[in-house]
């Protein structure tokens, strides 16, 4: 097996550890494993192919010292075919969430997701995808 080096906040890999720990996995490689092929396979999906679909992306961030709004707001208008609509709001003191309203392809929002979690100082990037005719 091939051996790959990551690097992770430690807050992070003291999470995985306990994961591993309290579900009972042999350590760390295997929880970030079965993530890695979780994460490959969540588009992967043949119920989804070939119909319109219907998606709500949220994203959740810090605000200050971040420019993670700025880079949500480039992405709708990059995007603006796909984003049928976007609301802002503010959470606590410190925090902002983005909410995205997606109307395409399995590919167009599955790279539009790609795009967004790609985004450096996102806290958390969540999603859920429908088929139209299914509504």
């Amino acid at each position: 097996m091939t051996v790959v080096s990551v690097s992770m906040p430690e807050e992070l890999v003291d999470r995985i550890d306990a994961f591993a720990d309290e579900h009972g996995y042999t350590g760390r490689s295997e929880v970030v494993r079965e993530a890695s092929r979780n994460l490959l396979d969540e588009f992967d999906d043949p119920r989804l192919e070939d119909h319109e679909l219907m998606a709500i992306v949220t994203v959740l961030f810090d605000y200050h010292g971040s420019d993670v709004e700025q880079r949500m707001i480039e992405l709708r208008h990059e995007y603006e075919g796909l984003v049928s609509s976007s609301v802002h709001s503010h959470v606590g003191d410190h925090h902002c969430m983005e909410l995205f309203v997606l109307e395409g392809s399995l590919d167009d929002i599955s790279t539009y997701v790609e795009r967004v979690r790609a985004t450096d100082d996102t806290l958390s990037v969540d999603y859920s995808v429908r088929p139209v005719d299914e509504l």
